[in-house]
């Protein structure tokens, strides 16, 4: 298992893996634990009546947020990942097993069903089983389609970054309890 420091050393982290997989939540404690601001990239996407930020006003919209001394990151977006990944000194992969991220899309989107809870505030975006969680335009395709793929990519892509250090997660239990040792 990865041993969490005492002192965690870095000030700009990137938590990345899979959609479901628990980024802003862990991004979230990290963030809190290390007093750094926690920057969720699908709030920098996401407009009203999901709207995708265009690439260009996704690009403008991460290098002010990674233009800061600190940060913790979630996300993944490959329009973007040469902006985060330039300035970030560490990369947290959680690469939780797929029965683990589809119980979790399932807990998440039943809970934002019933809650019709506001994803991002501001933007009116709520979960509704006919727009966003089935055909391809979904978030049950896109984990699908995608998972197996990221697995594959993420081990080269970190690679060409050496001056990342790399914490690599592979279960819940294991992120739970890295972050609870945190100092």
């Amino acid at each position: 298992m990865p041993e969490a420091p005492n002192h965690f050393p870095y000030r700009r982290v990137n938590v990345i893996g899979t959609s479901c997989s628990g980024k802003t939540t862990f991004a979230a404690g990290l963030a809190d634990r290390i007093g750094v601001p926690h920057v969720e990239l699908d709030a920098l996407n996401w407009g009203p009546s999901w709207t995708n930020a265009t690439g260009e006003e996704m690009r403008t919209r991460v290098a002010a947020a990674a233009a800061g001394e600190a940060w913790v990151v979630d996300g993944n977006y490959s329009v973007s990942r040469d902006l985060v990944w330039a300035r970030a000194d560490a990369v947290i992969w959680l690469d939780f097993p797929l029965r683990t991220v589809l119980r979790r899309y399932a807990i998440r989107t039943w809970h934002r069903l019933r809650s019709q809870e506001e994803i991002w505030p501001g933007t009116g975006n709520r979960e509704r089983l006919g727009n966003h969680l089935v055909g391809r335009e979904g978030l049950l395709w896109w984990i699908l389609s995608t998972y197996h793929r990221r697995r594959r990519e993420y081990p080269l892509l970190l690679r060409q970054h050496p001056h990342l250090a790399v914490v690599h997660l592979r279960a819940p239990a294991q992120a739970d309890d890295w972050l609870a040792r945190l100092g």
